[in-house]
């Protein structure tokens, strides 16, 4: 395999200027203004590497994207998506409780690890293969989206569409814990929970009021004990109640089940839509939300994943691969059986969390596998 991307002066160290900005730019999926500022950092410095950039509106509340198209002697034939988020689960000051800091190989921030960390290697990848001037065997688009962090609502339809135009998609999500690569993700199904009971004055008439609250008390925990070997329940989110004195009307939820298999998934969905209330003086009502489908790899794949595997070697190191739980874009792309590999990203654990980090050590050697896939791939 001839691949002189191996050979390119990545430096770890002068990544992390341009990294630090990115990360320094909060984007929580839900402040579409601030996702919009992470957008355009990204636009520009695409743009001052001989893309062709375009911002693409934001709808459903959320925030825009970017798609930026790299030049190529035939920019008609299928290329390469490389394809990420921008959006974090961070909320705008979280900069505070998890700075930029630098601690031996960790590198902490909100986003650094999931995922823009694994974005901005790629782009350098990209960038240190302009320089060079080292052509790639396909033309390469890069596509950053807004929303993927809570199942890309308003995004599923372009990811879909873009990636329909090209031969290969590029996920740098962080990579596995042993730092292999995926080659498939579980199917994921969300819904949202309202429980609704009878109001009435906590202190005065308690025993006259149905808390809905309770309710959904219960539903959680019967809900959480349906889990399995074959699929998990779990509820994240819950709100409810509006005043302390007053037994509460409304209480809403939402829940999350995934699945290896998507006729485990699908059972799981009736389950969930066939919850009833436990009383008759209660309600509750249950609705499908978003839903990533099951991607089960294919000889395409494990080719695709054969030749990332084989750079690897040559750089220095091995990488396993593996189906994978928590869902990613790449779920779309490759239920669609474009050939697909994700988990390109960083190095580094502790995602959704304040102890969120990256591998610094890791920075240099993913950059150069994703080098050696986008000229060869």
């Amino acid at each position: 395999m001839d691949a002189p991307a191996l050979d390119l002066p990545f430096d770890a160290e002068a990544m992390l200027p341009g990294l630090r900005h990115w990360v320094e730019c909060e984007s929580p999926t839900f402040d579409a203004a601030a996702v919009n500022r992470m957008m355009g950092i990204a636009a520009r410095d695409l743009a001052l590497m001989g893309a062709r950039v375009e911002t693409i509106p934001g709808r459903m509340g959320f925030g825009d994207c970017v798609r930026a198209s790299f030049p190529h002697p035939r920019p008609q034939e299928p290329g390469i998506l490389v394809m990420g988020h921008l959006d974090t689960v961070h909320p705008i000051g979280t900069l505070e409780p998890l700075p930029w800091r630098r601690e031996g190989d960790r590198l902490y921030g909100p986003g650094v690890y999931d995922m823009k960390g694994g974005n901005w290697i790629a782009v350098e990848a990209i960038r240190q293969l302009i320089r060079a001037g080292i052509a790639t065997r396909r033309p390469v688009t890069v596509l950053l989206t807004s929303d993927e962090e809570v199942g890309s609502p308003s995004t599923r339809d372009l990811i879909e569409a873009e990636a329909a135009r090209h031969a290969v998609v590029l996920v740098p999500e962080p990579a596995r814990p042993d730092g292999g690569v995926v080659t498939g993700r579980y199917a994921i199904a969300r819904f949202n929970l309202r429980t609704t009971g009878k109001p009435s004055h906590a202190g005065a008439r308690l025993a006259d009021g149905r808390s809905a609250i309770r309710e959904m008390c219960r539903q959680v925990v019967a809900i959480e004990a349906m889990t399995s070997d074959a699929v998990t329940y779990s509820v994240g989110v819950i709100h409810g109640g509006q005043w302390v004195n007053c037994v509460a009307t409304y209480c809403d939820a939402e829940s999350l089940s995934m699945a290896k298999r998507q006729e485990d998934l699908d059972e799981a969905v009736e389950k969930m839509l066939s919850l009833r209330p436990t009383g008759n003086d209660v309600q509750l009502a249950v609705t499908r939300g978003v839903t990533r489908p099951v991607w089960e790899p294919d000889e395409k794949v494990m080719a695709l994943y054969g030749t990332a595997r084989q750079i690897a070697q040559r750089i220095g190191f091995d990488i396993a691969h593996q189906s994978a739980g928590g869902g990613s874009d790449g779920n779309f792309t490759g239920a669609m059986g474009i050939p697909t590999l994700d988990g390109l990203g960083v190095q580094g654990a502790g995602g959704h969390t304040l102890e969120e980090h990256l591998l610094i050590s890791s920075l240099v050697p993913r950059a150069k596998l994703i080098a050696g896939l986008l000229q060869v791939a």
